[in-house]
Formats: structure tokens, sequence, C-alpha cells
């Protein structure tokens, strides 16, 4: 790991310089998750930030309702040169697109296709679109398939990091099944196979990991349909709420600690951000306080030397530990006494003006500008690797 953080061109890093010739970037956002609104913002923004010179924008919307449009009002102002004239936040609209041929130039003007999926949550952030868009043969900014998979799934998260002993908060999880009325007599499933109702969910989160706890949908991001639990009963009303977004729920300690987050770039020689931190707003980092400007953001966070260089360093294990490439902003907590342990990792951060990935790096010598221009040739990087890894004979 380098001692001090990456400058523009990555020189140190191990990574080539950004691409050279104009490159056709497809960005995709919105989608069918929680987080589409926020995909929207994040889009506009990235679209804003990239070098008309280099790219060729062509955004991509997807409706809540899964149809993918071509958005041909922010295409026509990109074209005139009139950036400034872009909306805080792109609307899913234009004519319908076939999902299949996104990543196929309808000019064919044969530059190279490189797709930035500025997708949030489920449907977009989790292997999925990543999968689609392996099958299409074209690079992508971002984790890869098992990593994106990895990262959104908390509890799978959770298994693998531990795996590899790498320290984090005490958690269990439970099952909700659709199937079941949340007055079911066995709604609940728990790790152990038995079954059992929301309250003994609760009671059984609250003896093995006391209170305060934060309750979670294993599968969502942005903090959307997180409860911080203070008795039983509402630990109960917090799984109820979570399994509305995803069947599997996870609940966590209530770790007392500093909110310390670190960007971390790169494939094979990832390099990571000075460390920033978060004072909560609210009651803990929510929807509101990350998309609202409700929190106060310290960057770089009060650390010193050592403890940086440990953030740093615990941030590019996590990302090996679950196989990312491209891009992730790691979250901690550091608590006296337990020091530096992992909560999540975010594999498509949100890229909004107040968002912690992109200020982190402009704070370690990368402007949003060329933190696009990298992001776009790791992709390069990483799909051309893999067409080295392809033999389809015995």
């Amino acid at each position: 790991m380098p001692e001090s953080p990456p400058s523009a061109d990555m020189s140190h890093s191990g990574e080539t310089a950004p691409p050279t010739g104009r490159v056709r970037l497809v960005v995709l956002f919105g989608g069918q998750s929680a987080e589409h609104d926020v995909s929207c913002v994040s889009a506009r923004h990235v679209i804003a930030a990239a070098d008309p010179e280099k790219y060729l924008i062509e955004p991509i919307g997807i409706g809540r309702d899964g149809t993918w449009h071509r958005d041909t009002r922010t295409i026509e102002v990109m074209a005139g040169g009139r950036r400034r004239e872009l909306p805080e936040r792109l609307t899913v609209e234009g004519p319908e697109v076939d999902a299949a041929g996104v990543t196929t130039d309808s000019a064919d003007n044969g530059m190279p296709t490189v797709v930035f999926p500025v997708l949030h949550g489920p449907m977009g952030e989790d292997g999925t679109v990543q999968g689609l868009l392996e099958l299409a043969d074209v690079p992508y900014v971002g984790a890869g398939v098992l990593a994106s998979a990895l990262c959104m799934d908390k509890v799978a998260a959770k298994a693998q990091l531990s795996a590899h002993g790498i320290a984090q908060g005490e958690y269990t999880w439970v099952t909700v099944d659709a199937a079941h009325s949340p007055d079911a007599a066995d709604p609940v499933a728990f790790p152990d196979g038995t079954t059992g109702t929301l309250d003994e969910a609760a009671r059984r989160a609250v003896t093995q990991l006391g209170l305060p706890l934060f309750v979670k949908p294993a599968n969502m991001g942005s903090s959307v349909g997180v409860s911080r639990s203070t008795t039983s009963e509402k630990t109960a009303a917090a799984i109820e709420l979570a399994a509305g977004y995803d069947r599997i729920v996870i609940i966590e300690e209530a770790v007392r600690g500093r909110e310390i987050e670190v960007a971390v770039l790169g494939n094979e020689n990832p390099v990571a951000s000075v460390p920033g931190e978060i004072l909560p707003g609210a009651d803990f980092y929510d929807y509101d306080d990350k998309y609202d400007d409700g929190a106060e953001l310290l960057i770089p966070a009060p650390l010193g030397p050592e403890e940086v260089a440990a953030a740093r360093a615990a941030a590019i294990a996590a990302y090996r530990a679950l196989r990312v490439e491209g891009l992730s902003r790691v979250d901690f907590f550091y608590e006296d006494g337990r020091g530096w342990l992992v909560n999540e990792l975010n594999t498509m951060p949100g890229f909004t003006p107040i968002s912690m990935y992109p200020k982190l790096w402009a704070e370690s010598g990368l402007p949003y500008e060329d933190l696009i221009d990298q992001l776009v040739e790791l992709a390069r990087q990483r799909h051309d690797r893999r067409h080295r890894h392809q033999r389809t004979d015995r």
C-alpha cells in the first residue's frame, strides 16, 4: 500500500494512464430499487463531470417497472455543450430501448464502449446488471458479479469477512417468509433452522446483542428500511419494516464508536483515500443525512498518522477479501478497545455533490473529473484481462 494518498495519475498504484481516444460512455441510472431517486441524482453529476472531449455520453434510464429508456433530452443538452442546463436529477424518459442492445453503438462510429452503471441497490448493484454486461462482453465500471452480489448481501459479506479474520461488530439475522402474514404463527426462520414469531425474533436478538439494535434489510443501501430500536417491541416492528424490502433481515449490535469511511480505487493494486468521519445529524447516519446534507462530514478525519495508515490498510484488506475491483467505499466503526470494525462495503457509492466517495478522492488529490477517467480505464483493463482467461476448448 502506498504511504500517501494516490495522485490523479495513480502512477504509483500499478494502474495505467487514463484512456486515449474518445469513448462512448453509457451511463445507466434509475433502476427498480428503493434507491432509484439517489441513482438519478448521482448519474446527473457523473454526466456533468465527464469530459465531453473524452466521452460521448449516452444516458440510459431504467424505470421502476424495469423498462429501459434512452434519455434523448440529456443527450441533446450534452451535445449542445449546455451541461449547465442539466436538472438536479435525471428523469427516466425517452424512447424505450432493448436492454440487451444498449451496449451496441447505433451510430457505428467505431468508438470503444464502456458502461457506467450508476445504480444503487438491488437489481443494479447486486450483480444482476453486471451479469448482463458480462454476457454482452462490454467493459463496465465497478465490481464484478461475485463481489457485487457479496457486498450487496450484508449477511454473505459478513461471513466472507469473518472467513478472512477481519474484525466486525456482532450480528445475527432472520428470514421473514413473504408467504406468511406478520401475525402468522411462525413467519420467521432463524439461522439454526427453527422458526418463530416476530416477537420471538426480537427477544432472541435483544438477548444476544443487547440494546439498542440496528435492524436492516440484508440487500439494500442508502439506509433504506433501516431502524434503530431501543426496545424488544420496537425491534419486532423494525424487523417487519425491513422485511418489506428483503426477506433476509440482519440485526446488528449498536457499536459505540466513531463512523469512519475510506474510499478505495483499483483492480489488482487498489489504493485507499484519506479517511473521512461522519457526525450524524440524527440518531444514526440515515437517508436524510446522506442525501439532504444533514450530517457533518470531516474530511480528512481527525486521526493520527498511525490510525490513518491502519484505516487504509484495513480498507484494502476488506476490499480484497470481498474480491472487489473498480471502486468501493469501506465503512468502519472505530471503537476504543476493539479498534477498526468493518461495517460494510458499498460497491457503487453515491456520486452526488455531498457524497463521501468523490469528496474523499478530491481531498486525496483526485478531482471528480479525473476520478471518472480512472474508473473508465479500470473497467477497460479488467475487461481486457478477463479475455486473456477465457479458453473455451478443453
